[in-house]
């Protein structure tokens, strides 16, 4: 730990928003030892083998993760092509069910257009009939009239 006379504070400035310091360290003495060691850790000497063993795990973790990344884009895909058919399936059953609706529509319109021809054909040869027997019923007082 440093000691009082290590540091030394001096005031810069005092001023109504605060007050400013400056700090001064004196430099350590060249014999007291510090927290931390200069000198780097010594590296344990590394066998070829081991550099070798080292280097066949990384080719291995890498050729792992390339298997999982291709496996990922091949599942990736497959779900795609799943979308893709699923909405071509939706699509085609949509339009199915629209020409379905449609022909039922036309064909509910033939029906009506027929029952409708029919009774209008039924009211003419009634009003047919009515006039043929009107001109029955003239012809027949002409008849009369004549015979009178």
């Amino acid at each position: 730990m440093a000691s009082s006379s290590d540091i030394q504070v001096k005031e810069l400035d005092k001023r109504s928003s605060g007050q400013a310091f400056e700090v001064i360290l004196s430099p350590t003495a060249p014999d007291s030892k510090g927290d931390f060691p200069l000198s780097n850790p010594k590296k344990k000497d590394v066998s070829l083998e081991e550099i070798q063993r080292k280097l066949d795990a990384a080719e291995e973790r890498r050729k792992n993760h390339e298997a999982e990344v291709l496996k990922h884009l091949h599942e990736k895909r497959e779900h795609e092509k799943d979308v893709l058919q699923k909405a071509m399936e939706d699509n085609n059953n949509f339009s199915k069910m629209a020409e379905e609706k449609l022909n039922q529509k036309m064909e509910a319109n033939k029906e009506n257009r027929t029952a409708i021809m029919a009774a209008m054909n039924e009211k003419f040869k009634e009003k047919d009939k009515k006039i043929e027997e009107v001109r029955k019923n003239k012809e027949t007082k002409e008849e009369d009239e004549e015979e009178d």
